[in-house]
Order: C-alpha cells, then sequence, then structure tokens
C-alpha cells in the first residue's frame, strides 16, 4: 500500500520533534542509528535515519521515515548514481523525495535544494533537518 500525494505533501509540511533528544554522534566513524520523532501535534510518527558507511566515509544517507515504513526524503552522499524509473540518471550527492506510485524511487540533485556542502555530515544533517522540517535538533558530538 502507497500514500497518496496529498497525505506525502502533509507529512512533509509537518514540523516534528525528537521524542527523546540526546546527543547525535558523528564524524569519521560508521554509524547505524535511528532516532523517533513525533509531529508537533502528537499525531504523527516520523523516524530520522543516520547510516554512515565503515568501509567509504565519504558515504551516507539519511532518512525521514513516516509510519516506520514510508521513505518521505532521503538523501545520498558519496555514493553510486541513481537511475530514475524514466531511465534518467542522477549523480550522487542526490536527494529521493516521495511520490505517489513511485515511493522515493525517484532521485533529484542535491543542489537543485538548499543544501549548503556534502562534504560536511554535520552540515548537511542540519540541512536535511531543515529540509524536513524537524525542529529543535539536538547537539551533535563530533567521534573521530
Amino acid at each position: 500500500m502507497s500514500l497518496m500525494q496529498s497525505e506525502v505533501d502533509t507529512l512533509l509540511k509537518m514540523e516534528k520533534k525528537f521524542v527523546y533528544p540526546k546527543l547525535l554522534s558523528l564524524g569519521n566513524i560508521a554509524m547505524d542509528e535511528s532516532y523517533d520523532l513525533i509531529s508537533l501535534d502528537g499525531r504523527e510518527k516520523f523516524i530520522l535515519d543516520i547510516w554512515r558507511s565503515g568501509i567509504n566515509l565519504a558515504k551516507y544517507t539519511f532518512n525521514n521515515r513516516s509510519r516506520m515504513i514510508y521513505r518521505l526524503v532521503r538523501v545520498d552522499i558519496g555514493g553510486s548514481p541513481h537511475r530514475n524509473p524514466d531511465h534518467t540518471k542522477v549523480l550522487c550527492p542526490h536527494i529521493h523525495i516521495y511520490k505517489e506510485g513511485y515511493d522515493d524511487k525517484w532521485a533529484y540533485p542535491l543542489s537543485d535544494y538548499a543544501f549548503r556542502t556534502p562534504n560536511d555530515i554535520r552540515v548537511v544533517l542540519e540541512d536535511f533537518a531543515k529540509f524536513c522540517k524537524i525542529i529543535e535538533l539536538p547537539p551533535c558530538q563530533e567521534k573521530f
């Protein structure tokens, strides 16, 4: 079952906050973390996923999921190019935004959106949070 586009648009516009704000660990380390988010009115639950490769530290992904399984927005940095359903190729870094009938299968160049630099994981996280309407990002600790 897929989400209708109007439902996705509503979910994307909702401001979200961390359920259990805690220090986020970033830096030159492998990671695979998930954080519970909730809409400000408490009616919708979301998840923020942060993944970073242990082999290629330049490769990382942020996901904003809804209802556990629907990836509303995904940003990929340092990975392979993506081939869209219409066979166009989009280089990395890119952003996936849920589209009715395709889920998160469409990617767009990250440079088309208000992301400052793909070279700093902290900056990309801040820009991702802003794009996804995640407010009050907890402090980040850099681990090396």
